[in-house]
């Protein structure tokens, strides 16, 4: 009888620490109605603006390739006894620090205003500009230190490089390897800095409808912090002290199964 009183004890305890440990599939599952929110009209247009400390790389050619050497910065400003013909040391050569102002300078047109700026709004001001000197410019624009930070629970939190224009929320948890058990889905924190003012956003991406927020594509230098739920929170504060409770717990059955006989 008194085994049987101890199995029911422990049992019971066990039963205690599944039950909190389970999670609700409303808090696991993604895009929960996604069925529901129908077509995203505009999404491919979206266009990251340009930004003070961004790093753009603009190389201007055209078919006389001659008349296109005084609008880039190896042409311009590298002397030729440096020996500079490997086209990458070129390329990172011709790189424009968007200062706080969001200007940059460049060769023969002068100080630029092009903070604010989409890449593509940034190409045609440069072919307009260009084009009053040579027929026919071709712009090449691209930024070269786009990068976002990843922390909380993903399985592989750090700062990431994006090689192209845009990434969307998703695929930055993509890059982290996605979120562990413990990351709560519907509270993730958005870090991000507009004009220079930081703004602090929340996305609940069990919702497919944040598909249709400012914040499914990220911005540069954007912060995403995934907050660790309840279950997380309390197991770090249980963790530290696990040897202590099973000690406990094993002294208190034993103390209970010898009072009982």
């Amino acid at each position: 009888m008194k085994y049987l009183f101890s199995l029911k004890i422990t049992i019971a305890f066990l039963l205690v620490v599944i039950f909190f440990s389970c999670k609700p599939r409303k808090e696991l599952v993604y895009y929960q109605n996604i069925d529901s929110l129908g077509s995203s009209e505009n999404v491919n247009t979206y266009e990251i603006k340009i930004q003070p400390d961004d790093l753009l790389m603009i190389i201007v050619s055209a078919e006389d390739a001659e008349s296109a050497l005084p609008f880039n910065l190896t042409a311009a400003s590298i002397p030729s006894s440096l020996g500079i013909n490997n086209i990458a040391q070129q390329q990172s050569i011709q790189t424009y620090l968007v200062d706080a102002s969001g200007t940059i300078v460049f060769p023969v047109l002068g100080k630029l205003q092009v903070g604010g700026l989409s890449r593509s709004e940034l190409q045609q001001l440069l072919e307009t500009r260009i084009a009053k000197y040579i027929k026919n410019p071709i712009i090449n624009i691209r930024r070269t230190n786009f990068k976002i930070s990843i922390q909380g629970e993903v399985t592989s939190p750090g700062i990431y490089t994006i090689n192209s224009d845009r990434v969307t929320l998703i695929e930055a948890i993509s890059m982290a390897k996605d979120l562990t058990i413990y990351g709560k889905r519907d509270n993730i924190l958005i870090i991000r800095e507009v004009n220079g003012v930081k703004t602090y956003n929340r996305v609940d991406i069990t919702k497919a409808d944040f598909i249709k927020s400012p914040f499914y594509y990220l911005a540069q230098n954007d912060v995403v912090y995934v907050e660790p739920n309840k279950v997380r929170i309390n197991g770090a504060a249980v963790g530290t002290n696990t040897s202590a409770i099973i000690s406990v717990t094993s002294l208190l059955i034993t103390i209970i199964t010898i009072i009982l006989r």
